[in-house]
């Protein structure tokens, strides 16, 4: 339901523009790259014969997230299994992702374990309709734990929004979205559309355990970047069964060690949630159908990037250089700044 102000701008002034998304709350395939591969494929598969020109799939999607690292420091043959399962940029998994993505002329926004010479990233591509890849961005710090197993990015998280037929489409992973200046970087680039790309979220207990990190807190940071960014948000989670807590062997950990994390949801761009959510513990789709318009018509009210910022008292340098570990003498170390 819109509130009747904005309904009213809506109405009088607007045509409409409706855009259908899709938002997963599945479970990984849990250190499996060719079965995660195929659930990929299904999941686009079903979401473009429901409509959507849009599918968004949650953090570390493939091989599925690692939730073990919250629950010991070190298990070796879970970490040699996690690289050998992760997927490469330019591989024939990949490959069949983008050709599903063309052959259902569905966009898809793909969470991934980046394997790249036995080095591992949290990566996210954004995939066109017509299977060629948008963007490809890593995330630029890896959070706590997740230092153990994931390299830092260089230039690469700044590759984010891209133009796609229907919308301004971009995309971060997990807790980037309690960076600010990352967070202002991307609202600069005239987002329409965000992915907040989540793992599986643990539930608030009420005891000593951060509720920033819960799944109360993070569904908060999502509908708090909606807001700030007046942008529709595709909030994408993981759901973890009994099966997958064996799998990573979590039950005594104090994250994600129990059946449950699915919160997948839809904002609008005054942070009004959109959608109904499933049970936490049940694996679907989430599906909205977003009125553009209603972006300009919440931007009126404020434009962080545009007619309610200050650039005469505050701006942002941005370094997009992808730093090598061999640089040649002759070579400029930074090339690029915004």
């Amino acid at each position: 339901m819109h509130s009747p102000m904005l309904q009213h701008i809506n109405l009088q002034t607007m045509s409409s523009n409706v855009v259908r998304v899709a938002v997963t709350q599945a479970e990984p395939a849990w250190l499996d790259l060719a079965a995660g591969v195929a659930k990929t494929c299904t999941l686009m598969t079903e979401a473009a014969h429901n409509g959507a020109q849009l599918i968004a799939f949650p953090e570390c999607w493939i091989p599925g997230y690692p939730c073990w690292i919250w629950s010991r420091f070190l298990d070796v043959a879970m970490n040699v299994a996690y690289i050998k399962n992760s997927i490469a940029l330019d591989s024939p998994e990949m490959d069949q992702i983008k050709a599903c993505a063309k052959s259902n002329s569905i966009a898809v926004s793909l969470g991934f374990s980046e394997f790249h010479h036995n080095s591992v990233y949290i990566a996210q591509v954004m995939i066109g309709g017509d299977g060629e890849i948008k963007s490809h961005r890593r995330k630029m710090k890896p959070t706590h734990m997740e230092r153990t197993i994931f390299g830092d990015a260089s230039g690469e998280c700044f590759s984010s929004v891209v133009e796609l037929p229907f919308a301004r489409v971009g995309a971060l992973s997990c807790w980037e979205h309690i960076q600010p200046l990352l967070k202002y970087f991307m609202i600069s680039q005239r987002e329409e559309i965000h992915v907040s790309a989540w793992p599986s979220l643990t539930p608030h207990t009420g005891k000593s355990d951060l509720w920033s990190m819960s799944a109360e807190g993070c569904h908060s940071l999502s509908q708090t970047y909606a807001v700030e960014s007046q942008s529709f948000v595709m909030h994408c989670t993981a759901v973890i069964t009994e099966k997958g807590v064996q799998a990573m062997d979590t039950s005594g950990g104090i994250l994600m060690n129990s059946p449950g994390g699915g919160t997948s949801a839809v904002f609008g761009p005054d942070g009004r949630r959109l959608t109904e959510p499933l049970d936490s513990t049940s694996e679907g789709i989430v599906y909205a159908d977003l009125d553009m318009s209603q972006i300009v018509a919440t931007k009126i009210f404020a434009d962080a990037t545009g007619h309610y910022s200050r650039p005469d008292l505050m701006w942002l340098n941005v370094c997009k250089k992808v730093k090598k570990m061999v640089q040649p003498e002759d070579e400029t170390l930074i090339d690029t700044v915004e």
